[in-house]
């Protein structure tokens, strides 16, 4: 005849409550992993993440890199956004300052957000903002046009780097989000297609 098996009551509890915990470690894993991830991309440029600097550096070489301007706009912000330059040459080091343009279509205030990137990827370790619009979120009125400068360098330390020396151009894209889509936008971003 066989013997009831015993259950060992407490020993199920500490199963299910180590479970449960392992179940909501793993969901604030889930909800932290995209400000890791951001955080991560902007230390060490992956994915085309540019850095943000205080200053330019004080030297400045002889190399000179073009750097192409590319700009997006998400269908549901119904604003009109462009570069005022497509290209400029650069020294290595020089502190350089580009115009972008936005333009609100829309019969009442809009908010929108830029995310942003470079190509070749790489470049992206090597490539400072000073100032940029894409900071911050940016607020225009019915019809407003308004000018959104970013002031940068390319690091002088990309010709030291094997992997980066040969590089002779950078695309900077924007692609400009409504304020409630930039978010779930930046978690997610891939390059944008490069066209106006």
């Amino acid at each position: 005849m066989r013997q009831p098996v015993t259950i060992n009551k407490g020993r199920n509890q500490r199963v299910a409550l180590m479970a449960a915990a392992i179940a909501m470690s793993m969901v604030g894993l889930a909800f932290a992993s995209v400000p890791l991830y951001r955080l991560f991309c902007q230390v060490t440029g992956l994915g085309g993440t540019v850095q943000r600097a205080e200053a330019a550096p004080a030297a400045v070489t002889d190399k000179i890199i073009t750097i192409r301007f590319d700009s997006n706009t998400s269908p549901d912000l119904p604003w009109q956004f462009h570069a005022e330059q497509t290209v400029m040459q650069v020294k290595l080091g020089e502190q350089a300052l580009a115009h972008y343009r936005a333009r609100n279509m829309a019969n009442s205030p809009t908010t929108g957000s830029a995310t942003y990137n470079v190509t070749p990827e790489i470049a992206g370790a090597y490539f400072n903002k000073l100032q940029c619009f894409c900071f911050t979120e940016q607020t225009l009125k019915p019809g407003e046009t308004v000018d959104m400068p970013v002031v940068f360098y390319v690091d002088p330390a990309i010709a030291d780097d094997p992997d980066a020396k040969s590089i002779t151009e950078i695309t900077l894209s924007y692609t400009f989000y409504p304020k409630q889509l930039a978010g779930s936008a930046a978690a997610g971003q891939q390059a944008p297609s490069l066209s106006n």
